[in-house]
């Protein structure tokens, strides 16, 4: 008999995909044992286990993968045949209909660039304090990005309007956003990427107290901080409109202890994906009014999966003994606000369950 962990380690399904599968009634394990509910089975239920791995990354609809596994060792395959064929013509017409919407909006995209002004501007200089930069820097510079495909998002947006600079980075999962005073800037708002090597120069100089100066000179930013500076290339692309991807006021809102709900995390309960997917928190706000972590047992509708990786990184970045934890709904992005500045905070989009 193999157990459900050695199951998971060899079919390519998770073990959380397991216990859906099961509930589900398509691959249900030989035995359960009745005091400790583990799940065992049978050998030859390794190949239909491995199947199943196929069919889903195939993206195959589970009524049509429950026929499919009845009808495998049958001497008659007429039936799984015309389902795998029916399917592969539903991905065609799909990726055929997504080629020509893709098509389109990039038609649209080509006309827009032709009339959209740039943020970007050729001069600008301004000053900051060191530490309220350095602060912000410190606070989003794990969410940028590292794909080479997104070249964009691999660096911080320095968003200046008025006498505030919003950084800005995020690599799609989660976005983290920090606010520094300015003063100097006169004209309207002017938008940079700082490439991440050059972000991290910047912060190394940012060890005083005084007040750092920061200039824009067409595609090249400086900070100078006393007889020091960090100078280099701006990317040269547009960041996307952060704004848009901020959270609606509401959810509920939680203090935690940042220590304490640390080690909860790196000891408690994790749910594991598939091979190489990460480590997931469940978490949930008890009637209390405290956030605890889910056990695979607790079905509690509104809670929130989130990478645990990334769920420390934020608290890390947070910079603070205690911080607010904000849950909505479970596809919400989970807010980790600083009580004391709005300001500045850090999204992390949840992780769909399986079940």
């Amino acid at each position: 008999m193999r157990s459900i962990g050695e199951m998971a380690r060899d079919s390519g399904l998770g073990v959380s995909a397991l216990r859906f599968y099961d509930r589900a009634g398509v691959l249900v394990p030989a035995w359960v044992d009745p005091v400790s509910g583990y799940r065992w089975y049978e050998p030859g239920q390794l190949e239909e286990a491995r199947l199943l791995a196929r069919l889903r990354r195939a993206g195959m609809p589970l009524a049509d993968i429950r026929l499919v596994l009845a009808g495998w060792s049958g001497a008659d395959t007429g039936l799984v045949r015309k389902l795998l064929t029916a399917h592969l013509r539903r991905l065609e017409r799909g990726l055929s209909d997504a080629r020509g919407e893709f098509s389109a909006l990039r038609a649209l995209l080509d006309q827009r660039e032709n009339v959209m002004t740039s943020l970007r501007t050729a001069s600008v200089r301004l000053s900051v304090a060191a530490p309220g930069l350095a602060d912000a820097l410190d606070a989003v510079r794990f969410a940028a990005s590292t794909d080479p495909e997104l070249p964009m998002l691999g660096g911080v947006l320095f968003d200046i309007e008025g006498d505030s600079l919003h950084a800005v980075a995020t690599d799609r999962y989660r976005m983290a956003v920090a606010r520094a005073a300015v003063t100097g800037h006169e004209g309207g708002r002017v938008q940079v990427i700082v490439p991440t090597p050059l972000a991290g120069a910047m912060r190394a100089l940012l060890d005083g107290e005084g007040p750092a100066r920061l200039s824009l000179d067409g595609d090249r930013v400086t900070l100078e901080a006393g007889e020091r500076q960090a100078a280099g290339r701006c990317l040269d692309h547009d960041f996307p409109d952060y704004r848009r991807l901020l959270p609606r006021p509401g959810g509920r809102r939680t203090v935690v202890e940042v220590a304490a709900f640390r080690q909860a995390l790196e000891t408690g309960p994790v749910r594991s994906g598939e091979p190489g997917a990460p480590d997931l928190s469940v978490l949930r706000v008890t009637d209390g009014g405290a956030v605890a972590l889910c056990a695979d047992a607790d079905d509690d509708p509104d809670r929130v999966a989130v990478n645990r990786e990334f769920l420390l990184a934020a608290l890390a970045a947070g910079g603070r003994d205690r911080l607010v934890l904000e849950l909505g709904a479970p596809t919400a992005p989970i807010a980790i606000r600083r009580p004391e500045d709005e300001g500045t905070f850090s999204l992390l989009m949840p992780v769909r369950l399986e079940s």
